[in-house]
């Protein structure tokens, strides 16, 4: 998940907000404000209400961050990878830059979190019980022990994306030695768990409790989709087994001279190819950027004989650069450049071939439907022979 705000570094960990933040922080407040503290302590001026809501929904957030803080810790300490830390409207996302290698080990980090949150339920009650303070304080305190508690125990639920998801998943894995058989079992109960959700929150709905109704929706279609897609990546991480960036990629594309004028290019590339987006190369024939049709469309035709190409082109990261005998797997990790570039593959200095969402699509298809088929009914599971790239023309 894209990170709005980042919010520095804990243990090492990038952390950062999405803007959904922001909704259930006003979520949160509002309903403490408004109803959750009026009615367990009374009778106290509006103001109050709303700064020790203001600071609760803030200590939540804390909450939440040190349950997903535990995930990356114990997933680094076992040897997983962690690429950031991010918080959004229903929680937080740990992103991780590779799996356990163990069922033991993925168990570790899935309770990792819960236990965290279980445990700040146990102060925060332990703190609303000896503290000697004012009483809307205590309540608002008490209102956090039970937070944390319904967080650790919702997210022990046995369906994928939910830590009780992967519980679930190691559980399977490690009973089976299958872990592809375990991947399709966590999706498959996600996705009953997410419909259940759904349900419940339609009947709150009949029922006239619309607001939790709806937030019930919200979560079972959050957790119906994140089931599904997580059950489509893994298909596709073990259909692409054994696939490199050449089999995927489209090989000798067109391609943008940095020093060629905007003009000159047009005329000659631009209005001719099939792409939409074009690696930008230096003199040497190293990557330079890319450059997209959307960008050319903005530069008045008065303009276009006086720039460059590498004017207009947008850089790219270090992770937007491949070699063609990478794992394909690992295009997985990376999002689209320009919004629709996946990787500049460049071999010995020299930009060889690009890999576009079409392509990629294009992959995964394949790789789905490849795990659908069995190995018995594709005896050449790669896409092409003899180390040939897909035979689609250019992407774009």
């Amino acid at each position: 998940m894209k990170q709005s705000l980042r919010l520095g570094r804990v243990a090492g960990i990038p952390v950062g907000a999405h803007w959904s933040t922001l909704l259930i922080v006003l979520l949160i407040g509002g309903v403490l404000a408004s109803t959750v503290l009026p009615q367990a302590i009374p009778g106290q001026p509006p103001a109050r209400y709303w700064v020790v809501a203001a600071f609760t929904a803030l200590l939540f957030l804390a909450s939440l961050l040190a349950h997903e803080l535990a995930h990356a810790l114990v997933a680094r300490r076992r040897g997983v990878p962690v690429n950031s830390i991010t918080l959004w409207l229903l929680g937080g996302v740990t992103e991780f830059a590779g799996e356990s290698r163990t069922p033991r080990d993925e168990f570790r980090i899935a309770v990792s979190g819960p236990l965290v949150s279980l445990i700040l339920g146990g102060v925060f009650l332990l703190g609303a019980t000896l503290l000697a303070g004012p009483a809307l304080i205590v309540a608002a305190v008490r209102w956090l022990a039970l937070m944390n508690g319904v967080l650790a125990v919702f997210n022990m639920f046995p369906g994928a994306p939910l830590d009780g998801g992967r519980v679930l998943h190691a559980a399977l894995w490690h009973r089976s030695g299958d872990r592809a058989r375990a991947d399709r079992a966590a999706s498959r109960a996600g996705q009953g768990l997410g419909m259940g959700l759904i349900a419940v929150g339609a009947a709150q709905l009949v029922l006239d409790a619309w607001t939790g109704g709806l937030w019930m929706m919200l979560i079972g279609w959050f957790l119906v989709s994140a089931a599904r897609g997580e059950g489509m990546i893994r298909a596709a991480q073990q259909g692409l087994e054994g696939w490199r960036v050449r089999d995927v990629m489209t090989p000798s594309p067109d391609v943008a001279p940095s020093w060629q004028d905007v003009d000159e290019f047009i005329a000659t590339t631009a209005l001719r190819s099939r792409q939409s987006v074009f690696p930008v190369v230096d003199f040497a024939g190293g990557s330079a950027g890319v450059l997209t049709l959307q960008a050319l469309t903005q530069v008045p035709p008065e303009r276009r004989h006086d720039l460059r190409v590498a004017m207009l082109a947008r850089p790219l990261t270090p992770e937007h650069l491949m070699s063609p005998d990478d794992d394909a797997g690992r295009i997985l990790e990376r999002s689209a450049s320009s919004g629709e570039l996946m990787a500049v593959v460049t071999e010995a200095g020299h930009v060889v071939g690009m890999v576009t969402k079409a392509d990629f699509t294009r992959a995964l298809q394949q790789a789905v439907l490849r795990m659908m088929t069995g190995p018995e009914r594709t005896p050449d599971a790669r896409p092409g022979q003899q180390g040939e790239a897909l035979p689609d023309g250019p992407g774009g």
